[in-house]
């Protein structure tokens, strides 16, 4: 059994930064994580994911502004913005794998406006 709680969302302004945490808790290691946003009227959509290696992938319209990072006991991982704009608003969930399975965060609100 895996938790997964983010934090770090909030209010931006539009060029500003925000890094998000995801932190595990529970008795699996985890192998790939990843961030997945949904923006208000929009499907889900996959940000980015960081592998044990530490190997990431981005989608392609996201890239110049994320940076997904994990620290050493990969047991948390982090998404870092920059330069946001009023599209990156939107509910940002952490997902999980394990040997056997996936594990879903709750979510955190990120709201990019003046």
């Amino acid at each position: 059994q895996v938790e997964l709680v983010e934090s770090g969302g909030g209010f931006v302004q539009p060029g500003g930064s925000l890094t998000l945490s995801c932190a595990s808790s529970g008795n699996e290691s985890l192998n790939n994580m990843g961030w997945i946003r949904q923006r208000p009227g929009n499907q889900r959509e996959l940000v980015g994911t960081i592998s044990l290696g530490g190997a990431t992938n981005y989608a392609d319209s996201m890239k110049c502004r994320v940076t997904i990072s994990r620290d050493n006991a990969k047991t948390t991982a982090y998404l870092q913005m920059n330069n946001l704009n009023p599209e990156y608003t939107a509910v940002y969930t952490c997902r999980a794998f394990v040997p056997g399975g996936v594990y879903w965060g709750q979510g955190t609100r990120v709201s990019v406006s003046s």
